[in-house]
């Protein structure tokens, strides 16, 4: 339910800026955002890392716990500290790559450096999110994803109805939404964690010290946490996830960009297609959300029965998943792609990637569960390393081959390469599990 709420900031901005006298300023102000989303979404390490480590660490005295979360806000101050710094270059890199014309390019640095102030709170965020899952705590997951959907809509509203701000004031909003939601989540933790303290000294006889105090009592070791040797683990991880993302994100951009040479036909069947991928990644990634945080707790528990039953019931939820989208996008592909696009040879052309569309959720829903494995074991090696092998030879070499050998059209060879990448993606990973589990499952779970 949080993951469904996402997609809602980014349609009320377009609604709003689509609304204005010039189209510069949508076309602004989504090339800005684009910018902004794709530096987030290579930080999705953090988030990643930090779910792991936090279901670890949820077995084990709450000062455990507590140490995962300084240690991804410190992290995530430090990233987004370097982003402000090279901020200017990133938005001339970004906009000389869009080749915008000097309207659009004047509305999108409006937008961008309004936005990006907002980095320290969207990267800390994003680690907060993550502890949470590893928490089990997704209720306020939902609630805060709720509340920073909510302010940023009421925000954009107020700021460019009522106090006419144009494209600074959809800027604003979404600032004014990040931090509302970073102020709200650290109460939020405060209080869960204060919980959590009482219950502990309760449960150890000591229920004459104050939570307070003992959080106090606990300061001196921060500057331990934040130590390298400390950190080493999680940069480490982070590092791993860092590269493994790269790798995906070359992999959707090789296909936009690729596409892009087929005409324009091509880059709509493209963008709808990533559409339905879209819609599968939302239902896929909650179901990997939930593995990622029992499997964190299994391993932290060093429990191998109980790791492998938290696995199998995640596979069986994701095949139940995978297979509601397959019959509904091969009984209901032609009203969505209706709702997409009204362009009628778009609309016929589509028809021959409707197997594509349908056996994308059977084959990617590997993939998503077994990232949510390793994420949950804090292995993020095999990950980068699986994803590196899935791109080169199970996305670029069957690209190339099905293109060279006539087996697909040029546009269709690249969906069929995508149909091998998150097969050999699930296959690698699924595997090397599976090999670990059997033959060694101290790997997994030390």
């Amino acid at each position: 339910m949080a993951n469904i709420t996402t997609p809602l900031l980014g349609l009320v901005d377009t609604a709003i800026l689509g609304r204005m006298e010039s189209v510069a300023i949508l076309a602004g102000a989504a090339i800005a955002s684009l910018i902004i989303t794709q530096i987030y979404w290579i930080c999705g390490f953090l988030k990643m890392s930090l779910t792991g480590l936090s279901a670890q660490a949820l077995p084990q005295q709450v000062t455990e716990s507590l140490k995962v979360l300084v240690q991804g806000f410190f992290l995530g101050l430090i990233i987004s500290s370097i982003i402000l710094f090279v901020q200017f270059y990133i938005l001339d890199i970004g906009l000389a790559l869009a080749k915008a014309d000097v309207d659009v390019a004047f509305n999108a640095r409006i937008y961008f450096e309004i936005r990006i102030w907002g980095a320290p709170a969207a990267l800390c965020n994003m680690a907060i999110i993550g502890w949470l899952i590893g928490q089990q705590k997704t209720k306020l997951v939902l609630y805060l994803q709720l509340l920073i959907n909510l302010t940023n809509i009421i925000g954009s509203l107020v700021f460019v109805y009522v106090f006419d701000w144009g494209v600074q004031g959809v800027a604003a909003a979404t600032l004014l939404a990040e931090y509302t939601m970073l102020a709200v989540a650290v109460v939020l933790i405060v209080k869960l964690l204060n919980n959590r303290f009482q219950r502990e000294y309760v449960e150890a006889g000591q229920s004459s010290m104050l939570p307070a105090e003992r959080v106090s009592g606990q300061s001196k070791l921060i500057k331990q946490w934040l130590s390298f040797s400390q950190l080493k683990s999680l940069l480490t991880l982070n590092s791993h996830i860092f590269f493994r993302n790269l790798a995906l994100q070359f992999t959707l951009a090789f296909i936009t960009l690729t596409g892009a040479r087929y005409g324009a036909t091509a880059v709509a069947i493209n963008t709808i297609i990533l559409q339905f991928f879209a819609l599968i990644a939302l239902g896929l990634d909650g179901v990997a959300n939930a593995v990622e945080a029992l499997v964190g707790e299994a391993k932290g528990l060093k429990n191998k029965v109980l790791l492998n039953k938290q696995v199998l019931l995640g596979l069986v939820w994701s095949n139940i998943f995978a297979l509601i989208y397959a019959l509904m996008f091969y009984y209901l592909d032609s009203p969505i792609v209706n709702l997409l696009t009204t362009h009628a040879d778009v609309i016929e052309a589509i028809k021959d990637y409707k197997w594509i569309i349908v056996l994308l959720p059977l084959i990617a829903h590997w993939c998503f569960l077994f990232d949510g494995v390793f994420v949950g074991l804090g292995l993020g090696k095999p990950m980068r390393d699986t994803m590196i092998l899935s791109t080169v030879f199970g996305f670029l070499l069957p690209w190339w081959i099905s293109k060279e050998v006539g087996l697909a059209p040029e546009n269709m060879a690249l969906w069929v390469a995508m149909l091998v990448f998150v097969f050999f993606r699930g296959g690698l990973l699924g595997g090397y599990y599976w090999h670990c589990y059997k033959s060694n499952a101290n790997k997994l779970l030390n």
